[in-house]
């Protein structure tokens, strides 16, 4: 039996026998702190303004968030639209990095809302925080998406950009997200999908992982595992996204790794 072919018997939702978690966690703070930092020299993606209006993020949004955030910015798709926040509303982002999905989801709900990020690397956390003195309704919390330090049903809408392939149990991360999510309330995702799934010695590189390659998950996989936690798949869209590095667009040749965007609902 071939490579390729083992891959698709490989566990794809909860890959924690594939791949040591504190070593990843590792390389992911220490990819994440460059990215805080705006020293991108090592990285396999690009970072910044640039990235986010590529991806259709508006510019009178992006002009109403601080352009410090902005610089670290390392999404990989626009989602906020498909969130659809409103005024007065409550939204999480899971891995809110340096704050732009974060203090863009400010403005959105304005003064009357609460926009809470969850991240666990200490210099996006530090960072997001300086920045969000001005924003009353931000907060920032240090954890695990894995593991929401949050209350049953606490959120109209959750979002989170280039976050959840990081993750090596991806079925955690949405049960979590729909456990906090009220009934009717929105899970807009933007993250890194393939159209094949990825060879065991791929998914084994905790490097390839920290670049947002290794944890990619086949597409269907990945929409059956949120339609799982009783959350209706909506809009499903393709972005301009690219990676920079050679290791990384090899990886995308081989695997047809691509960036998603998507809404999916709670029921009622």
């Amino acid at each position: 039996m071939d490579e390729m072919t083992l891959a698709q018997e490989l566990p794809q939702l909860d890959a924690s026998s594939l791949v040591d978690a504190e070593r990843l966690e590792a390389e992911v703070k220490a990819m994440y702190r460059h990215v805080a930092r705006e020293d991108d020299a090592d990285l396999h993606f690009e970072v910044g303004r640039p990235v986010a209006e590529q991806l259709g993020y508006p510019s009178e949004l992006l002009d109403a968030i601080p352009a410090e955030a902005l610089a670290s910015f390392a999404g990989v798709g626009y989602h906020l639209d498909l969130a659809g926040l409103r005024p007065g509303e409550a939204a999480l982002d899971l891995g809110s990095g340096s704050g732009t999905d974060l203090f863009c989801a400010a403005v959105l709900v304005g003064d009357a809302g609460r926009v809470v990020g969850v991240d666990f690397t200490d210099a996006q956390l530090d960072k997001a925080t300086r920045l969000g003195s001005g924003f009353a309704q931000v907060e920032l919390v240090e954890g695990r998406i894995e593991a929401l330090p949050f209350e049953d049903e606490s959120f109209d809408v959750v979002v989170s950009n280039g976050v959840i392939n990081l993750s090596p149990r991806k079925d955690l991360v949405f049960a979590e997200a729909a456990r906090v999510l009220r009934p009717g309330g929105r899970l807009a995702i933007s993250d890194i999908v393939s159209g094949h799934a990825l060879k065991e010695r791929t998914r084994r590189n905790v490097d390839l992982w920290a670049a947002c390659i290794a944890g990619a998950i086949p597409r269907d996989d990945y929409l059956d595992a949120i339609a799982a936690q009783g959350l209706e798949v909506g809009v499903v869209r393709g972005n301009d996204y690219r990676f920079v590095s050679p290791r990384a667009l090899e990886a995308c040749s081989i695997y047809a790794v691509e960036s998603i965007s998507l809404v999916a609902v709670k029921g009622q």
